[in-house]
């Protein structure tokens, strides 16, 4: 039982590094491109976020391969949700929608 949790610990951990990752994309994209200096917002967001996740994947596997996958799903997943809660609205009329241009 008890490693059941650990698994499950190592997936929410896994969803709130894909949150910080994916929202921080989202995020440094919005402000990098009304930005003077855009390359600059790029190239520090992902530095930090990339030093946040590895940490974070270094940190939750203990040196376990089924905490990494555990915790690789829970990333996986967070990119998912983090797709669909910053996807824009749909400007097309349901004609258009059903065939590619």
């Amino acid at each position: 039982m008890n490693e059941i949790l650990t698994l499950f610990l190592s997936f929410m951990a896994g969803g709130v590094l894909g949150a910080v990752f994916f929202g921080g994309l989202w995020w440094s994209v919005r402000k990098g491109v009304s930005s003077k200096q855009p390359a600059l917002w790029f190239f520090g967001s992902l530095v930090l976020r990339m030093s946040i996740v590895l940490a974070g994947f270094y940190f939750v596997s203990g040196n376990r391969w089924d905490r990494i996958a555990a915790c690789l799903g829970g990333f996986v997943l967070a990119r998912m949700a983090v797709m669909q809660l910053t996807r824009p609205g749909e400007f097309r009329s349901p004609r258009e929608a059903n065939h590619a241009p």
